[in-house]
């Protein structure tokens, strides 16, 4: 009988030796930082992801974690029903427990896209297609199909996006964003028309927002935005001809290479305001608040004219007499 006692004692005492040991070694797993591929991995959890599927995107993202350790991590934890789908980023550093905690607790990492004033619409899609974190869904989106998906009755997308930085979670898709912009747009439009000037030579909001994508392309200087677009507000007034070669360029596409020459000026597209009077049919570019803000409330005065002094900012003149002398004296290096 005593025999059978020391032996079920040594038995006990075998059985906490290796519970102590299992426990040791599972408390050093779960404290101990995972191996990663990089310094920073970013990884999607689906909704609906069980603690399995999540452990199997991570693996298969570089972040090398043993899968039926961290079920069990979050079944015994009760996390195994708190886990949050979203985007998440991982950190080299970061523990099982960590990462486990993170989900939990709906912890989803951030990233950022500027959409610069005066791009174009297919420099914003390249700047889409080129951010690694952005999920592209547009490929084979049609522009018209795009306007539809938006609710938009324009008949092109361009200049319909406000640039402005744009926080997003990894994994958002390219239209989620262009749609933020583009509702962003909407609504700054709608609240700058509804304060314009009065008696403006504009239409309809969409004309304001070509009139305001124009001014973008044309100023590289803030302080001369309410005057340019006081003198083609002057111009649509009298009924001339706008002539500003942003929308030459614009009209050309790929065929502008650096430079407007005289047959460029006189080759006729919707966009060639030197051919054709009015507002081109669209906007050519992205505009920023402060463009759209200056087309709607111009500077008064008489200028009809304006060239680039070479340093960004414009001579301003009333009569075309005075805009030779400035071309001369600015663009053609001949002094006064």
């Amino acid at each position: 009988m005593t025999k059978l006692k020391l032996i079920f004692l040594y038995l006990l005492l075998l059985a906490a030796v290796i519970a102590t040991g299992l426990s040791a070694v599972a408390w050093y797993w779960v404290e101990h930082p995972v191996a990663m591929d990089s310094e920073r991995i970013d990884y999607i959890v689906e909704a609906g992801s069980r603690p399995r599927s999540i452990a199997q995107v991570m693996n298969k993202s570089g972040i090398h974690i043993n899968e039926t350790a961290f079920v069990a991590l979050a079944r015994l934890t009760g996390r195994d029903k708190l886990l949050k789908a979203g985007a998440y980023e991982a950190m080299r550093g970061d523990t099982p427990r960590v990462l486990l905690e993170r989900m939990a607790n709906g912890d989803m990492s951030q990233t950022q896209i500027t959409l610069i004033e005066g791009w174009t619409y297919q420099r914003v899609r390249q700047a889409l297609r080129e951010n690694p974190r952005i999920r592209q869904t547009m490929t084979t989106l049609t522009d018209a199909e795009l306007l539809s998906r938006l609710g938009s009755s324009a008949s092109s997308p361009e200049g319909l996006f406000y640039p402005d930085t744009y926080v997003f979670n990894p994994g958002s898709s390219d239209f989620d964003i262009l749609r933020r912009a583009y509702h962003a747009q909407e609504q700054l439009l709608e609240s700058a028309w509804a304060q314009r000037d009065p008696d403006l030579p504009l239409k309809t909001p969409y004309e304001a927002l070509v009139l305001a994508s124009i001014i973008e392309k044309e100023t590289g200087h803030s302080s001369d935005r309410d005057r340019v677009s006081g003198v083609f507000i002057n111009r649509l007034r009298l009924n001339m001809p706008l002539q500003t070669d942003p929308t030459v360029i614009y009209g050309m596409g790929e065929a502008y290479q650096g430079r407007i020459r005289k047959k460029d000026l006189q080759t006729d597209t919707p966009w060639n305001t030197y051919t054709r009077g009015g507002l081109p049919p669209t906007p050519i570019a992205n505009a920023g608040r402060a463009a759209l803000t200056a087309a709607l409330h111009p500077e008064k005065h008489k200028f009809l004219y304006f060239v680039s002094r070479g340093d960004g900012t414009s001579e301003f003149s009333q009569n075309l007499l005075d805009h030779n002398r400035a071309v001369s004296k600015y663009i053609l290096g001949r002094g006064n």
